[in-house]
């Protein structure tokens, strides 16, 4: 596999030198205080990468790369399990200190790292999980987002507490997709890279780094983890963690995975007790473990065991199960999570993926309500024969007329030949959309979601366009065929990484402006994320390692892992559709911006008798003449149409705001609520032609006007043609454009409603039903806080 950092001559030596300074800058020092001291300093450092300020302590290592303290401080976990307590300690001490004086920046990357210490640790006193859930307790009196990371490490802090391993076990359990009846949740991370957008030797080196990571975490290994983990977590000093893993690593497939489901089962039944009985959990997984070594092994293990001569092994945390994808398919994406949710081995239909529409069998009919016309006119007389007489009691039409469902809707019904899947428990086809934005709420009590994709881009503001095109996309086939939303929880992440070309160059700011925002909304994020593009370059140069008998810790994995991990928070994005005419008797053409939008004027002119007349008195000059016409944005809030026509030798539309001052833009919202989207707006800036007259003659000059709209309308007046560039993507390239058009996108199922009757026998007009003001379509990405104010 690759390391991080080259070396000049032995690639393999060099690297584990200094991956071990690295994990280890305090490993000269062996005494307990020495350990404290260097731990201290790490998580002190953390502190002041959040900060962005520079202490004239002695540095613990001379590497104080960005992001290089939180995982260091994760390694030593990983590497000396048995000062996790200690290191706990610190930590909250850290965090009680920032709580005194008011350091609200640095609460939320603390508390993360603390969290993402607790899960991989074992041997927590309850004492120090009690101060941890109370200082989270006190952090729901301030704003977002501190009360809304607070609530969740809260939860997650409670289960942890009443049954110490519950969050290690759900997470290997999830990410690895073992089976468990107890726990039935399945996770998957989806790395997404445009070939075309990076380098191949990145792409190359990302793979080799997550199958030379991957290939030591076989399903055996993590069960094995599970339960020694919840042994130990449960069991203390009383486990003798180096026997129980020679017993496991010495176990048959199938005793290991009847230990596996005993103590899932015991964990699992233990959570989800109001009030778990800790001692009856403590018997159980006594029992467990006495039955992997015998009573008689366990008693000597736990009596005779010196822990200084026979120290505790460490448990890994397996990193989640990545599957690398080349992006060369615009419906990629909702393929991959197709086959998330129904296997290859589990498909009945056609292998070209085409037939997986499970709603896009029938006709309309089946889909839509029912509505019959109704031939009673009301006068009893008119009634036929015999249809006032009531059934007998006993009859077989009492019985039909029983079960029968008169006066309601027509439920969706799936198509026959179709496996539904095992998650499927409620009714089928009712569903409802509450909660987060995009419909990613809940719904109906007894459909679950048992899968979570997490989808990952890495690239730049042009990869970025691909993925609000899929998304978009993704919605609007949900809003026909429905049959993912039901059943997956569906989140995205943005790494982002240049051109090795383009990143001394000008274009390294222009094309990285998304993340720009989300360092300046999330610090951490700016710390732990927006610094990863250069060591991933120098993980792409640096040749292949042939030694593959000694580990080399990946940090570009474990920042990766860590970032899906915890990155739970959301920023919002307004997703901008463009109608494009080329010909103004014809119907538009359709698109979809994120970032940006920018216009050029083209030399080439249209034809005259297709064109609109030049407006009289208009000068010849650089630029084209064109016709705006936008929505203003008020304070007020009111809507205020402006119409002028000007000319220009271009104009660009920005979604995102310059500076953290401009109100527009992205917004934040807890999980559990909508965020407040009435108004959002883009940054227009026109660069204008002015002409002035002088004794030397006419002259032109341009000047920049800028002003913020929702929507806008732009039209050329001369002969003189448009260029669309969407993205930043010269792929998505618009020529000889004469008027364009841009609002905010909408919710695909939002706005007018329609109801059809195409099994009727005549066509009829389609009737409009009631008209709802469209919801915007917002594309989430996941930070660590969202946007801190």
């Amino acid at each position: 596999m690759r390391g991080s950092i080259p070396g000049p001559r032995d690639p393999d030596q060099s690297r584990r030198q200094t991956l071990n300074q690295l994990s280890h800058p305090g490993a000269q020092h062996t005494t307990s205080s020495c350990h404290t001291s260097m731990w201290s300093w790490t998580s002190s450092g953390v502190c002041r990468q959040c900060s962005g300020s520079s202490a004239a302590r002695p540095q613990p290592c001379r590497t104080t790369k960005p992001g290089m303290w939180r995982w260091s401080l994760h390694k030593k976990v990983e590497r000396d399990p048995g000062k996790s307590p200690v290191l706990v300690r610190i930590l909250l001490r850290e965090l009680e200190k920032a709580e005194s004086e008011d350091l609200r920046h640095v609460i939320i990357p603390l508390l993360h790292t603390l969290l993402y210490v607790l899960t991989k640790a074992t041997g927590i006193t309850e004492e120090l999980y009690r101060r941890t859930y109370n200082f989270c307790t006190r952090l729901l009196t301030l704003p977002a987002p501190y009360c809304t990371v607070a609530l969740d490490c809260a939860i997650r802090l409670k289960t942890e507490t009443a049954v110490p391993g519950t969050l290690y076990q759900r997470l290997v359990i999830a990410e690895q997709n073992l089976t468990s009846e107890m726990y039935p949740y399945q996770e998957r991370v989806f790395l997404f890279v445009d070939p075309e957008l990076v380098s191949p030797s990145v792409c190359s080196a990302l793979l080799l780094e997550i199958q030379a990571a991957q290939a030591q975490q076989t399903p055996e290994a993590c069960m094995r983890h599970v339960v020694s983990h919840a042994l130990q977590a449960v069991l203390g000093d009383a486990c003798h963690a180096s026997a129980l893993q020679r017993k496991l690593k010495a176990s048959p497939r199938h005793a290991l995975e009847r230990y596996f489901h005993a103590v899932v089962a015991a964990v699992e039944q233990m959570a989800g007790e109001p009030n778990p009985n800790r001692e009856g959990h403590l018997e159980r997984l006594e029992e467990i473990y006495c039955s992997l070594l015998g009573p008689a092994a366990a008693a000597t293990e736990s009596c005779c065991g010196d822990p200084l001569q026979d120290p505790q092994p460490s448990i890994p945390l397996p990193s989640p199960h990545i599957t690398f994808h080349l992006w060369t398919d615009e419906e990629q994406l909702w393929k991959e999570l197709v086959l998330f949710l129904r296997p290859r081995s589990r498909l009945r239909l056609s292998a070209d993926l085409e037939a997986l529409d499970l709603q896009g069998l029938w006709p309309d009919r089946e889909l839509a309500r029912a509505s019959l016309l109704s031939t009673d006119s009301g006068i009893e007389r008119d009634l036929p024969a015999g249809a006032d007489e009531l059934p007998v009691p006993s009859s077989p039409e009492m019985e039909r007329a029983g079960l029968q469902r008169k006066g309601g809707i027509k439920k969706r019904m799936w198509p026959p030949d179709i496996l539904m899947p095992a998650c499927w428990d409620g009714p089928q086809g009712l569903h409802r959309r509450t909660g987060m934005p995009s419909g990613d709420g809940e719904l109906l009590p007894g459909v679950s979601r048992l899968h979570t994709a997490r989808v990952l881009v890495l690239g730049d503001d042009r990869m970025l366009g691909r993925l609000a095109q899929a998304y978009h996309s993704l919605r609007k086939r949900e809003t026909q065929k429905f049959c993912l939303t039901p059943r997956l929880s569906l989140q995205l992440y943005y790494i982002p990484v240049l051109a090795p070309e383009e990143l001394p160059s000008c274009r390294h700011s222009e094309l990285r402006e998304l993340a720009t925002f989300l360092g300046r909304a999330d610090p951490w994020y700016q710390s732990t994320v927006n610094t990863l593009c250069p060591a991933i370059h120098k993980l792409a140069e640096m040749p292949p390692s042939l030694d593959t008998s000694r580990t080399v810790d990946p940090f570009i994995l474990d920042v990766i892992t860590y970032y899906v991990r915890m990155g739970t928070q959301p920023i919002y994005f307004q997703i901008y559709t463009v109608k494009i005419f080329r010909d103004l008797s014809q119907d538009p053409a359709e698109d979809i911006f994120l970032t940006e939008l920018k216009v050029k004027i083209q030399d080439s002119k249209f034809p005259k008798d297709g064109f609109a007349p030049r407006r009289k008195g208009a000068a010849e000059g650089p630029g084209a003449e064109l016709s705006i016409c936008y929505q203003k944005a008020l304070l007020s809030h009111r809507a205020q149409e402006v119409s002028s026509s000007l000319r220009a030798t271009g104009l660009v539309l920005k979604a995102l705001p310059a500076s953290d001052t401009e109100g527009s833009g992205p917004t934040h919202a807890p999980p559990s609520a909508a965020p407040v989207i009435d108004h959002r707006y883009l940054n227009v800036n026109v660069m204008e032609v002015v002409k002035s007259s002088n004794l030397a003659g006419r002259s032109f000059s341009t000047v920049m006007n800028t002003f913020r709209t929702a929507t806008i309308q732009i039209q050329s007046q001369d002969q003189r043609l448009l260029t669309l560039l969407l993205d930043k993507d010269s792929r998505r390239t618009y020529r000889d454009v004469v008027r364009f058009e841009v609002a905010p996108c909408p919710e695909p199922c939002s706005g007018m409603h329609k109801s059809k009757a195409p099994w009727l026998g005549s066509p009829q007009p389609e009737v409009e039903g009631t008209k709802a003001k469209p919801k915007p379509l917002l594309m989430p990405i996941n930070t660590f806080s969202g946007i801190v104010q």
